[in-house]
This record gives structure tokens, C-alpha cells and sequence, in this order.
């Protein structure tokens, strides 16, 4: 299994259209095979945060309050080679993108490949080359 981390720099203005993005391609995951973690969103409110210094006074700092995150794995990549496959002709998929196209809800993003650590795994790791 490995795991797609991919960091959004969200356009603040349009966090309603971002979630409707979101939400479809947790659906598009899903359909295709893979297994969707979730979209981890910039609060829309303020509220109280601890100090992101805490552990490591000297080296934690506040990051951008204007960062998404989304996490979803795949079994193999011989999977994740058929989702992009699949999806690619997808009619949700060239709706949602097209929408993007033409009104971005984001302003960049990164795509960042990961293997899983879990907690109570018993199952050896494999490692992926991409």
C-alpha cells in the first residue's frame, strides 16, 4: 500500500467551491479503488490554536493558514495506474475539472507519494519505487 499526499494552497474566497472539489474526488477515489482518507480544510472561523512549538521550541513555527491537505492510498500501483486510467474518462471527473479550469479554487498544489507507518499493522511494509 502507499499512500498520495497531495497539499493545496487554497484561495480563501472560494472554500465552498473547494469542498465541492473535494467532495467529488473523495467520490472519484473511492469508485476507482482507492481508499479515501479525507480533505483536512483552513478553518473558515478563528479560534484558538496551541503553539505549533510545542515538542521543539526551537524549530516549530506557525505554518499558512491558507494550506488544504488530502490523503488517499491504493493497494499497489499497478491500482493506482488503473484509477488514473479510469478517472481520467470519467464524467464527474471532467465536470469537476473543467469547473476548475474555469474558476480555480486553488492557487497551486503538491503531490507527494508516502509510505505508510500504521499503529497495530502486522502486515510487513512494501516499498514502492515511483
Amino acid at each position: 500500500m502507499f499512500t498520495c499526499l497531495i497539499k493545496y494552497v487554497v484561495d480563501f474566497e472560494k472554500l465552498e467551491e473547494f469542498e465541492e472539489y473535494a467532495t467529488t474526488w473523495m467520490r472519484l477515489v473511492r469508485r476507482y479503488g482507492g481508499k479515501h482518507h479525507g480533505y483536512f480544510l483552513p478553518s473558515k472561523g478563528s479560534f484558538d490554536v496551541p503553539s505549533s512549538s510545542f515538542s521543539f521550541p526551537d524549530l516549530g513555527k506557525c505554518g499558512p493558514k491558507n494550506i488544504s491537505v488530502a490523503l488517499f492510498s491504493f493497494e499497489s500501483v499497478e491500482k493506482y495506474e488503473i484509477y488514473k486510467r479510469k478517472v481520467k474518462d470519467d464524467d464527474e471527473c471532467k465536470h469537476i475539472t473543467e469547473r476548475v479550469k474555469q474558476n480555480p479554487c486553488f492557487i497551486s498544489y503538491e503531490r507527494t507519494f508516502l509510505q505508510p507507518l500504521l499503529p497495530d499493522n502486522n502486515l510487513p511494509l512494501k516499498t514502492f519505487d515511483f
